[in-house]
Parts: C-alpha cells; structure tokens; sequence
C-alpha cells in the first residue's frame, strides 16, 4: 500500500494549527467537523480489527466531540479561549486525562481513575481539544533490556505508517504514529531519555523534550525525577512552536528573525552510510544557505556513563513511581514490589514477550538512599555538563547530530533494538536535562531520519528558531512527503 487508506480525509487530517485557525477563521472547517473526521480516520487506520490496525491509539475520549461543539459556539461568540482554540490533541497515555485510561500501557492500572495532570488543565484552558490517549512502550520502556519498542500489554504493537512492520520508536509510540498518520495535528509526549526523539525521527515529525522542569510532571506515571519530561510533538516545528509554551505556561513564543550558531557533533555520526550522509547533506545545506555551523569532536559516553545512568534511573524510578501509586485514587498497586508481583501473577498478558528485569534491579538498588545512587548521580551530571555539553557548545548555541537512522525491523520474538541505528545524541542532554528536538530531514530507503539537536536549558527558543532553520533548508532539498504505508498489513 502506497497511498492513504483513508484519502477522503487526507487533506483535513493533515492540516496544522495555523491552516485549521484560517479554515476556522473563515468558516471552511469547525472544530467538531475536525472531530469527526479524525474520529472516522481513527477508525479505518488504527482501530486493532480494522483493515490497518496500527494501534497507535489507546482510547479516544467520550467527550471529545462534545467539546469541539463548544469550541464552534464560543468562537461564534468570539470567545477564544487561547491560541489552540479548537485544535484537537492526542496524549500519552502515562498522562492522566480525566475520562481516559492513563494506564501507561500496564494491566496493574486498568480501573484506576484519572484525573487531569496540570499540563491537561493548560490545555483546555488553551482551548484545545483532548482527542485521545495514545499507545506506547509499556511504563515508558524502563522494563527490559529486551524490550519492543510500542508494545504495551494494554495496547499492543504500534505501528510505523512509513512502513507498517517499522518500529515507532518509543516510549512515545502512539504519539509519533499518530501525528505520522494523520489522526491529529498535534501530540504530547514524555521523555526520559530518547523517548520523544526516538518516535519523532523514524515517524518523520518533529518532538521537542524541554529542560527538565520546563513543564509539570504532576499527574504524568513518573521514572526518574531528574530525567523526566512532558513534551511537544507535531508535524512541523510551527506546531511545536504553538504547543510548547501552553505546556510550559509561559507566553507565546515568536521564533522569526533568532539566526543561531550551529556546531556540528563530528564524533556522534552513526556509522549508518546512508544516514550519515544524510545528516552531511542537511549541514551542508546550512551553510550555503548563510548559517554558521562548526564541526567539533564531542565526548561519547563510555560504559561508565551509561552504568550511572542506569543507576539513577533505577533508583529514582523505586521511589518516584511508589509515591505516584501511592497517591493515585483507586484500589490496586501501591508500590514497585506491587507491579512486579502483579506481572508475574499475569504473566501470560505482561510477560509473554519479554520480562521485567530492569523492575527487579530498580527495587534491589534501596532508592537514592542506596549505596551507589549518589556518587552515580554526581559523576553522570559532571561528565554530560562539564565534559561534553559546554564544551560541545562553547562558542555556539545548538549543538546537532543524527538522531536515529530509518525505523528497525519490529520483532517481538526476539526483541530489543538489535537493528536501531543512533548516535549518542540523546543520554548527555538526558542526563543533563538539556532540551532536545528532532526534526525530519529525509528519508533513507524510504523511511525517516531526523537531526537532533541540542541547546543550553531554558533555551526553547533558541532550539525552535533552530529547528525552523533546518526545516527550511530542508524543504528547499529534501521535501518528506506523507507516509508511505508499505509492508505488510496487520489485522
């Protein structure tokens, strides 16, 4: 299949935030039309017993509808309530949303109700309609090193609309596919490390992870309090653009005119021949088109790095996902020992792919008051701030690399990412709590590749102004057209 399986939405389901404000403006499009069309779309391209089923949607929401309607009378009244007006939205679905799931993918929180977290509340504000939950890597990935990235025991296998036996990508599956496949203009994701990167290089979108704090956690399934972010994702950094400051709760941003200096991370290429000359191909393109973009050899984590990333992440994951069980309404578990016991005790829906070792290793390691965890902590944040990223920057405002080569093969049986081409682009921001964007630059064999970059935190901005550099150039010479849809069909 190389054409849309559902065409007579095509042109609505791929419109921005900017084209669906005229069309509203001008009384072409309402918002509950937008609705239904994209309620329709859902069902013919995701829907697990449709002819697609690429399962990138957990839930939609009753309301969603209902909502839009609203939307379509205040703006009769000339009533916005803020720049997303009307504008539907798709959440991860380890986010709680008052009337969806929020069950980030596990069995161990089917029934508990959901409330909405602070950046849900942002939204409505903003006037956005909350769509639907998306599907992703169950408890955002931090389960086995032998896991698949999308699957989760609540949703299934994700699928990658450029090619359907792809992987998403992950923790944030659903959201990247969605926004790939034009079931909305805009998603929200979460990330630790990678997992708002990851989906948006090999779906071809582009995803935004902030400086860590930039936008609340409340209400979202926690793994690491020093790591963890919600995040913007669209299909064009103008829709980041108009995404990222609802979430953050700041003002809108204008990003025209900002003209920052690239550096270029030599030692972070793939190794990917495709790829790498790709990315090559983009920088190039920079520079004649008048950017400054300096080529600098930049550390590389060694196994230590990573040993310590994985220690805090372990440590911190015991206690911050305890304290959210615990203080989520609702019978059921109450603490880390919980989710591990109640995944053995259902082991034929949670555990037949893959185990759950990194929850065992989290529970053994006694939490930040174990042995390791500050030493590790203080190491890692020194080597990702001191060693590599002011030096990296020194002299320049953005920092760029390969995010992920083309989409890996998705292989349940025998899991991992064995087939996953990256750089080392997303631990030292992760560990750094730097903000991160990747955005599309072309396709390699057919299927995506994203550039990642990098900036100093609490430098959006600058990262989006950025981002609308590389988009530009990248329009003049390697334009992404719409998703491909091949490989095999999954019912």
């Amino acid at each position: 299949m190389t054409t849309d399986p559902h065409p007579s939405s095509a042109d609505t389901a791929y419109l921005g935030v900017d084209g669906l404000g005229r069309c509203f403006a001008d009384g072409s499009l309402t918002s509950a039309g937008v609705v239904d069309t994209l309620l329709a779309r859902i069902l013919v391209v995701d829907d697990p017993s449709g002819p697609i089923g690429l399962r990138s949607i957990a839930a939609t929401a009753d309301d969603a509808r209902r909502t839009a309607v609203q939307r379509d009378l205040e703006r009769s009244r000339g009533e916005l309530r803020g720049p997303l007006h009307g504008v539907p939205v798709v959440i991860k679905d380890n986010i709680e949303v008052t009337g969806l799931p929020g069950v980030a993918g596990s069995t161990a929180l089917v029934g508990r109700p959901a409330s909405d977290a602070l950046l849900v509340t942002r939204l409505r504000e903003s006037g956005a309609v909350v769509l639907a939950s998306t599907n992703l890597s169950e408890w955002a990935n931090i389960r086995s090193e032998r896991s698949t990235s999308g699957w989760s025991a609540t949703g299934g296998l994700v699928g990658n609309p450029w090619a359907l036996d792809r992987s998403a990508g992950g923790s944030s599956s659903g959201s990247g596919a969605a926004l790939a496949a034009g079931l909305a203009p805009l998603a929200v994701g979460t990330e630790t490390d990678g997992s708002i990167v990851c989906p948006a290089s090999v779906n071809g979108v582009v995803g935004l992870k902030p400086t860590v704090g930039n936008v609340p956690t409340s209400g979202v399934v926690p793994i690491s309090s020093s790591q963890d972010s919600p995040g913007p994702m669209g299909r064009t950094v103008a829709d980041v653009a108009h995404l990222y400051p609802v979430l953050a709760g700041v003002a809108p941003m204008d990003i025209d005119g900002i003209r920052p200096r690239f550096v270029a991370a030599t030692t972070w290429w793939t190794g990917h021949p495709a790829t790498d000359t790709l990315v090559a191909r983009c920088i190039d393109a920079l520079r004649a088109a008048g950017d400054t973009v300096g080529d600098r050899a930049v550390a590389t984590p060694g196994p230590e790095v990573v040993n310590d990333e994985f220690v805090v992440l372990l440590s911190e994951l015991v206690e911050d996902l305890g304290a959210y069980l615990t203080a989520r309404p609702g019978e059921g578990v109450r603490s880390l020992a919980d989710v591990v016991a109640h995944e053995d005790e259902r082991r034929e829906v949670e555990l037949e792919w893959f185990g759950h070792e990194l929850l065992t290793q989290a529970l053994a390691t006694g939490g930040r008051a174990g042995d390791e965890y500050v030493a590790a902590r203080e190491r890692n944040l020194n080597w990702a701030v001191t060693t590599c990223l002011e030096p990296a920057l020194d002299g320049a405002d953005v920092l760029v690399a390969p995010a992920y080569g083309p989409a890996w093969k998705s292989d349940l049986v025998i899991g991992g990412h064995a087939g996953a081409v990256s750089s080392w682009v997303t631990t030292p921001a992760a560990i750094a709590g730097w903000p991160i964007m990747s955005v599309p630059i072309g396709l390699v064999h057919g299927l995506p590749v994203g550039l990642a970059l990098i900036a100093r935190p609490g430098e959006e901005r600058v990262l989006l102004a950025a981002g609308s550099r590389v988009e530009s150039v990248v329009a003049a010479t390697d334009p992404l057209p719409r998703p491909l849809w091949r490989g095999p069909l999954r019912g």
